[in-house]
């Protein structure tokens, strides 16, 4: 007969409500069910004894109680209001070896020990059609359907990648098991000290590499076998539900994109059509706002970066908005009142780690707009962070994040570098650069951007510094300038920019 483990017996669901009272043996031969202690049998072979009468209060009681129970062979003991046992008598049953257990309901506590031991098939069944009624719920969207499935099974349950846990309901999946879960196997079950899952493969068309996992403490081999299974009678749900998800929030997205469009397009001659549709999403107009761009540097896929920009977002306790837009996305936070500026200064922190979390996975560029009040102000703002994460996008020395109130004198430079009468002018001047190809121009723009440094602006690039060297040094004998006259560097940059 399969040993009884006491974490187990804890993972397990439906296990009568059981609270450890003394922890002395961690295994038993089964569980037996009676009254009261003297209708147990006299031989119990290393069990666990339930009984439905509760405990006794008396101390005197309590001592002959667990003497008696141990007497009889059993290693453990539940019943209702252990709880109340005293020092004396934990001690003793200690001493003795013996566990002791609260439980609510000692009835559902032998089935769940019935099935353990010897009911696998009965186990197995019993997920699975806790499973079926969460595939019945009608979830609103995905989050809700793992919430609804982990109430019902019991356990934790996780959508995970080779990368890390996407979403979870029930708990939290320790990062030493998702780490042991083999992502290439249709199914697997794994168990370390932190804990044990069963996950199997999401058989997604629209995201790869994905993987539904069911996650506790104590979980025996036949819980996770069975739970294996019903994972895998969970997943196609899953998968629908992330097709419905998705097409959801395509949709939602294009239509947010749309109207964020309009209402830049139509800048200061206010539209009451636009701004209605605006406060239908939640997208207030007033108040205060503080913006911010997220731009890719290289075509990434825009929609996976605002659902990342997104969960971000929902971590912070401001009310916020994020919207795709042309290669990137475009969001603000919104306040009633002005934040004070260290509490904006937090504000803008928070941002910085969702930028350097996004650039772990995507090659961005973010810029952050200045605070600013009403429709005109939101606006500003979003110009301000459009005009920061443009900038941002050639600072490698910081870390491609640009906040544009402390650019000062920089941002109106650029805003007139980009102007009709400036960019011809620059086109002649770097004329001489163009004619002998782009990477000469490519050169100087990333050396202007690293502040004149060499060795910067070879790391930038990925050449060797004695490459740039000589590139500059053409670029200065082309242009017939010298790069040590700031004035020339000033005007050199701002064209530079200008034609990127």
């Amino acid at each position: 007969m399969t040993p009884l483990d006491l974490g187990a017996l804890l993972a397990h669901p439906a296990n009568g409500g059981i609270r450890v009272v003394v922890e002395a043996a961690d295994a038993f031969a089964g569980v037996t069910i009676a009254a009261r202690e003297a209708m147990l049998p006299d031989r119990g072979t290393a069990g666990l004894a339930a009984l439905t009468e509760p405990a006794p209060t008396a101390p005197w009681q309590q001592d002959a109680l667990v003497r008696r129970v141990r007497d009889r062979g059993f290693h453990g003991l539940a019943l209702a209001g252990a709880e109340v046992l005293g020092p004396g008598s934990r001690r003793l049953a200690a001493r003795l070896g013996l566990t002791v257990l609260e439980v609510d309901d000692p009835m559902a506590l032998a089935r769940a020990g019935w099935e353990l031991v010897q009911g696998r098939d009965a186990l197995t069944l019993g997920y699975v059609r806790r499973v079926a009624q969460s595939i019945e719920y009608s979830a609103s969207h995905l989050a809700d359907l793992l919430r609804h499935l982990s109430a019902s099974v019991g356990h934790g349950v996780a959508l995970i990648d080779a990368e890390g846990v996407l979403l979870e309901a029930g708990g939290h999946l320790p990062e030493a098991v998702r780490a042991a879960i083999d992502v290439g196997l249709w199914q697997d079950a794994v168990s370390v000290a932190g804990g044990a899952a069963a996950s199997v493969r999401v058989d997604s068309p629209s995201r790869a590499g994905l993987r539904l996992a069911m996650f506790g403490a104590g979980l025996s081999p036949a819980q996770l076998s069975a739970l294996a299974v019903a994972a895998e009678v969970a997943m196609p749900a899953i998968a629908a539900r992330i097709l419905i998800d998705e097409v959801a929030d395509v949709s939602d997205a294009a239509v947010a994109s749309g109207l964020l469009r309009e209402f830049l397009e139509a800048r200061d001659a206010r539209d009451p059509d636009v701004e209605q549709r605006m406060s239908e999403r939640g997208w207030r107009t007033g108040g205060y706002h503080l913006a911010f761009r997220i731009a890719g540097r290289r075509r990434l896929e825009t929609l996976e970066l605002l659902r990342f920009v997104r969960r971000g977002l929902a971590a912070l306790p401001v009310d916020s908005q994020a919207v795709t837009s042309g290669r990137g996305v475009t969001g603000w936070l919104s306040f009633a009142e002005p934040p004070p500026a260290a509490r904006l200064d937090e504000h803008v922190a928070s941002l910085r780690a969702l930028h350097d979390g996004a650039r772990r996975s995507f090659d961005v560029a973010t810029g952050i707009g200045s605070l600013d009040s009403g429709a005109g102000g939101l606006l500003s703002s979003i110009d301000g962070a459009v005009d920061g994460a443009r900038i941002a996008a050639a600072r490698a020395a910081t870390g491609w994040f640009v906040r544009v109130d402390a650019l000062g004198i920089e941002q109106v430079l650029l805003s007139w570098a980009g102007s009709d009468t400036f960019v011809p002018a620059a086109e002649s001047l770097l004329a001489p650069l163009a004619s002998q190809g782009p990477e000469l121009l490519e050169t100087l723009t990333a050396y202007l951007d690293h502040e004149s440094g060499v060795s910067a602006t070879a790391a930038a690039l990925g050449l060797h510094r004695n490459t740039v060297a000589m590139r500059i040094a053409r670029a200065q004998e082309l242009l017939g300038v010298d790069l040590s006259d700031v004035d020339a560097r000033l005007a050199l940059h701002l064209a530079c920019r200008a034609l990127r």
